[in-house]
């Protein structure tokens, strides 16, 4: 028996060693506060000036370039807040387009760009295949930089060379130059009055709903 008691004696104060341990660590958890989660709101995170946003594909090569005077990110939807927005679209094989206007805003991971306020969409000439420049002026266009697509559900007016169009809703595609535009109203075709369902050039196409 008293061979055995340093033993006995050792395994009672290892498990006091033990249970102590654990009871200072579960004391110590419960006594340092630990912060709440944190409530996702649509608050902004960080913000920018004067910055400017390039978009390249796989090749690395610049296609789409946003760039503003103030930008605000918001969390809770991955989303971009811009002011004073001008966004250019240049994609390979496509005519060079701008947009610009007063406030937009970019989500759905930069492939959806929301212009509100004065919103102008600009697509150059293209001489080479005897296309005019085209405008497009609204006060909402939304811009799909990938699809490199704009279109509205909003009044807009479209000036494509010497014909001219006022109607709700249109949508333009620069890779297939087809523009749409809805319940079309005061055509002018090449400086002639028009009714709606005419088109200026075989790329131009006038729906109604």
């Amino acid at each position: 028996m008293k061979e055995r008691a340093p033993a006995l004696i050792a395994v009672v104060l290892l498990l006091s060693l033990v249970f102590g341990t654990w009871w200072a660590a579960d004391y110590a958890q419960r006594a340092i506060l630990t912060d709440p989660p944190r409530r996702i709101t649509h608050e902004p995170d960080s913000w920018a000036r004067d910055f400017v946003m390039v978009r390249t594909d796989e090749a690395g090569i610049a296609i789409n370039r946003l760039e503003g005077n103030y930008m605000q990110h918001y969390p809770d939807d991955d989303s971009y807040e811009i002011t004073t927005v001008k966004a250019t679209g240049q994609q390979p094989g496509s005519p060079i387009t701008i947009g610009t206007s007063d406030t937009a805003v970019m989500d759905q991971d930069g492939s959806r760009v929301v212009m509100t306020g004065n919103a102008h969409v600009h697509r150059q000439a293209d001489p080479a295949q005897d296309r005019a420049a085209l405008d497009v002026t609204s006060d909402q266009l939304t811009l799909m930089p990938d699809e490199d697509v704009v279109f509205t559900d909003k009044p807009a007016l479209v000036i494509n060379g010497k014909s001219t169009m006022n109607g709700k809703g249109m949508r333009y595609d620069n890779k297939t130059r087809q523009l749409q535009v809805f319940s079309a109203s005061d055509v002018k075709i090449s400086g002639q009055e028009a009714k709606p369902g005419n088109s200026a050039k075989p790329d131009t196409t006038e729906k109604k709903p």
